[in-house]
This record gives C-alpha cells, structure tokens and sequence, in this order.
C-alpha cells in the first residue's frame, strides 16, 4: 500500500469510527489565506498534491479532488488516480460529484474553520439534492490521524515602524472604528492576517512569503482591538508597541470571545471568515452584519509615504533584476544554464539589496515549453536548459521592508522565430495599452482587461489568466480588492492602489510570454476632462527584451512608450549597479526606433 493510500484508509477509519460517511478537505486554514503554514497542509498530507488551491471529497468507496485549470497537469503528477478521481474544479465542480456520490441518508462532514459560508451553502444543496446532509464536526477528523503533525508556527511577530508603514495603528484604528460607527456597528470579527497586520503596525513569518502573524482580532467602535494570538510570539517590544488599547489574548479565546457578543451588532465578511466565525456569532446570540472586511479597501489605497517605499523597493529590486539579466545575456550563449540554478542566481542578486526580507512567491522559472505553463515550478525531475532559440519566463519579486514587488520578463535566448516575434510583441502592444490608459473615476478593472488583449484578440488569440492582481505594501502579493480581469468587478480602481499589468501569450509545449510591470493609480491633470481622470504609473524598473519584438507591428505611440520607459530605466537604474552590467544596461535600453 502507497502512504497515499494508508493516509486515505486511516481517515476512512476515523470516520467510520465517528459515524460519519464523507469528509471535505480543502486546500485552506482558519484565515482563507494564499499561502499556509506546514501544520495546515492538509490537502498535500492526504493526497500529494501541493498546490495553491483545491478541493479532495472522500466517500467509503470513492474520492475526488478538484483543481483549477493552472494545477491540472501538476495535479495528475502528484495525485494517484488509482485513489482520486480528478476533476477541473470550474468544469466539474464539486457540488455536481457530491450530488451524484453521496448516497441517501449519508453523512458528509467538514470542519467548519476551514470553509466560508458560501462554500458550505454550496456543498449543502448539493448533499440536500443526492438526500444526504452535510455536516460541521467539532474537530478535524484528518488532524486525529495526521501522525508527526508539524507543531503551529511561532515566528516573531515585530512592529512595522511608521516610517515604513505611513500612519500610526492609533490613526488607522481610529479611522476604520468611526466608519463601523457609523454603520452602527458595534464590533468587526477580522480573520485575514494581512488586514490585521496592516491595521496593527505588526508583521511576521508564519507562512512562507508573505510576512503574516497568524492571528484574529476584534476591532471595537470605540477604536480598541483584542488580538488573539499566542504572548510567546510577541518579539520584545511589540505589546508595548501595540500600546493598551490592544489586549492581547490566546487564540483559544476567539470563540467565547464572540459568543459574548451577544446582542451586539457585529460585522465579519462572509467571503473570507470562516463559517465557524459565523457559527459562533450566531450561537452568542449577535446580530450579524454580513459586510466586507473593514480593513481591505483602506489598506488597498497606498499612502504617500507607501507610495515613496515601493519607488525605492522597486528600485533596488530592478538593479538586482537588470544584474541578473546582463548576467545571462552573457551566460546563456555559453550553454547549460538550467531553470533552477538560474532563479537561484537571481535571488542571491537580490538577497543583496537593503531592506529585503525574503521572495514574495515562489519563482516562476520557465525555459522553453516549461514557460507555457502558466503556474510552473521548476523541480530536478522538470527543469529544462535554457536552449538556443527558445524563451525563457521568470516570474519572481520580493518583499522588503518598504515594498512588495512582483515583475515579469520573457527573454529570447539566441534567435527567436517569426511566430515568436509575433506573439511577444501582441503581449507588449497589450501591455503598453493598459499602462497608458487614462479612465473616469468610478471605472472597474474589468472595464480596462479587453485593453490589454485586443493585439491577441485581432489574431484570434488569448490568454486564460487575469491581467492585473492587487499588491500590499510588505504584504500580500496577491491583495484586493482591486483587480483587473474578464471576471466582472464592482471595485472602482482608485488613487493609490497598487496592481500588476500582466498580459501573455502561451503556446503549450512551446514557449511562454508574459510581460509584467507594477503600477499605481493616479490622479491625472486634464483641462478638458469632465470628471477626475485617473490613470497608471509604472513602478517596476527593468528592461523588455528588445531583440524579442518585431517593430513593423508596433504604432510610433507604442514606439514612444517603449523608449521614454527604456530612458527611465537607464537613468534609474544606471548609478545603482556595477560598470559592466551598466555597460550593458545602455545597450538593452537603446531606442526602438
């Protein structure tokens, strides 16, 4: 018997053991996080696969796990399908296995910490319809046979100094408990550790990437906060720093926490906090104010002194990205550079620059038809060389104190084909019509995505991804609200928020494109204008492959573009890196024209 196959017999045994029939395991902690920390693996535990996202169901005699359409191929490598039955989570959801599966009269249990309200209305009606039920269980039934379960972790939680972070907790605590006023709102359940860590000047090292104190919180109208979280972590300073407005409590006492709510009108988003955060309101007798997590727009929108940080990070972050590429400019064409030694050059450069703390995401490092798979992580058994006539993807950034960075290049080792120039320069029309965009006030990402697609579009191409995501400040790489996507958004683009500009082309088992700058929203002057006009400011500083573009397809605007981007670059980025990468630098940003 495989350990995947011992792992799913030993839950089959447990709930048999508890009278249970099913159970869900989700890709997810008690935070509805990206990123989660080793002890709450849960989904990589029992069936091998270790992506982002996903869903395992299992039954008495049969089981199914559900991935999205970037974990597909990933997912039949580390799943064996002898166990689990593998579905692609939008064109075979979960709740149409469940109705189909569960037999009358069974019992499909779930840890209620580890889903979202709607996720369980969802699962619900569908146990419901095939005449079963789905039922919340007060304790993990695959924790009680997780043998050498890793222990929670307890990385320090430091404060984020103002100088860093723009404006005191004191300032935002009393900012975001006047609006819950005035929604007479008594107090907000917060679940997301970023919004916590915004609002309380704190950061840490909970989870891999992202500088996150696993943590919840109740913000009180009066502007006063209970963290729940473990005193150890606390690093020596920081409950003085967090100051006796905020009482510092253990994890454990969430729950009567809210149940003490009772009668107290009390917020807590439903898209993020778990159905147990609701139960527990509920079960307290609280009224229930099922609205967005107070925290989330007010930490979208950057403020000047987070603004100035990330123009520096970003800085650093494209000397260290502009050494890297002069290095394989003069590296590849020698031969045997292979993806993981490459993304590893690239994260010693940066390691060297001040205020980093760490990557932001795993680097995407993607040679050749491995840079068509839009979520690749390069592994021994995958990697490939970065062969002549090929491209080669990095997606990678970093966090530092003052800034988060995300940026995409795709550079052409040796000649790229006429097909490749196509293709690469459709992706760079795309993202030059979205930087240069100029919108009303009140105008969605969604309204701006067909921006970046229409070059692909006139030659009957695409791409599968959204084009822009949300970026915090030493936070999240993926942040809302804000995003830019087919996918409808009711969420205006507004000064100050931080989003990616990242439109591709992928040619499965062939090549990758993608071309990805940060940019800031921001206001723009026009006598004509009717209304507030906003518009983009590029952060990200480092060259686009000019030897990958075909210039007959580009308008003289675009042309333009690319040389005053290509000048800023230069001038920024040339006093920060040594003479030979320098010497390079001046080449690589040569005017297109």
């Amino acid at each position: 018997m495989t350990v995947a196959a011992d792992r799913l017999s030993a839950l089959r045994g447990e709930l048999a053991r508890r009278g249970v029939q099913g159970f869900l395991v989700p890709r997810a902690d008690e935070h509805q996080g990206e990123y989660v920390p080793p002890n709450a693996e849960r989904l990589a535990w029992l069936t091998g696969f270790t992506g982002s996202a996903g869903l395992a169901a299992v039954l008495p005699d049969c089981a199914a796990i559900f991935v999205d359409g970037r974990y597909t191929l990933q997912a039949k490598n580390e799943v064996e399908a002898t166990l689990y039955e593998q579905r692609h989570i939008t064109e075979t959801p979960a709740t149409d296995w469940i109705a189909k599966n569960l037999r009358p009269d069974q019992i499909l249990g779930y840890d209620p910490r580890l889903h979202t309200v709607p996720e369980i209305e969802r699962y619900g009606a569908a146990a419901a319809k095939a005449g079963g039920k789905l039922q919340p269980l007060e304790t993990n039934p695959l924790d009680a046979v997780w043998k050498n379960r890793p222990a929670p972790p307890t990385a320090p939680v430091v404060p984020h100094e103002v100088r860093f972070a723009g404006r005191s907790s004191e300032d935002k605590r009393r900012e975001i408990a006047a609006r819950l006023a005035e929604d007479k709102v008594d107090a907000a359940a917060l679940t997301a550790p970023d919004s916590i860590a915004w609002l309380l000047n704190i950061r840490g090292g909970d989870v891999p990437y992202t500088p996150l104190p696993l943590s919840f919180a109740i913000l009180r109208a009066d502007a006063s906060v209970e963290l729940f979280i473990e005193a150890k972590k606390l690093a020596p300073g920081t409950a003085a720093f967090l100051g006796n407005s905020v009482t510092v409590l253990p994890p454990d006492a969430f729950g009567p926490a809210l149940e003490k709510l009772a009668g107290k009108r009390v917020q807590a988003d439903s898209g993020s906090a778990s159905a147990w955060v609701f139960d527990r309101l509920k079960a307290g007798g609280a009224h229930i104010h099922r609205a967005a997590d107070p925290c989330v727009l007010a930490k979208a929108c950057k403020n000047e002194v987070e603004l100035d940080g990330t123009r520096a990070a970003h800085r650093r972050d494209g000397a260290a990205l502009t050494r890297f590429l002069a290095w394989l400019a003069a590296n590849a064409p020698k031969g045997g550079l292979r993806e993981i030694a490459v993304s590893d050059r690239l994260e010693e450069l940066r390691r060297m620059g001040d205020h980093f703390r760490g990557l932001s995401f795993p680097t995407i490092s993607g040679a050749g038809s491995n840079g068509a798979i839009v979520h690749y992580r390069a592994a021994p058994s995958t990697e490939k060389t970065l062969a002549p006539g090929s491209f080669y993807l990095v997606d990678s950034g970093a966090q530092y104190l003052d800034g988060t960075t995300d940026v995409t290049r795709t550079v052409a080792i040796g000649e790229p084909s006429a097909e490749m120039r196509d293709r690469f320069t459709r992706v760079l029309k795309g993202h030059i019509a979205l930087a240069t965009c100029r919108f009303p006030k009140g105008t969605t990402g969604s309204q701006l995505d067909a921006l970046a697609r229409h070059a692909l579009w006139q030659a009957g191409l695409d791409y599968d991804h959204g084009t822009g995501h949300g970026v915090g400040s030493y936070l999240s790489v993926h942040e809302g609200p804000q995003r830019i996507s087919k996918v409808a958004s009711t969420q205006p683009l507004l000064p100050g928020m931080i989003v990616s500009d990242e439109p591709g082309y992928y040619r499965a088992g062939a090549y990758g494109i993608r071309i990805e700058n940060l940019v800031a929203v921001v206001g723009v002057e026009s006598e004509a204008a009717e209304r507030p006009l906003y518009g983009f400011e590029t952060l990200t500083l480092a060259p686009i492959d000019r030897n990958a573009i075909e210039p007959a397809l580009m308008s003289d605007e675009e042309i333009n573009w690319l040389d005053a981007y290509h000048a800023r670059v230069r001038d920024e980025l040339t006093p920060l890196v040594d003479p030979a990468t320098a010497t390079w630098l001046a080449t690589a940003t040569e005017p297109l024209a």
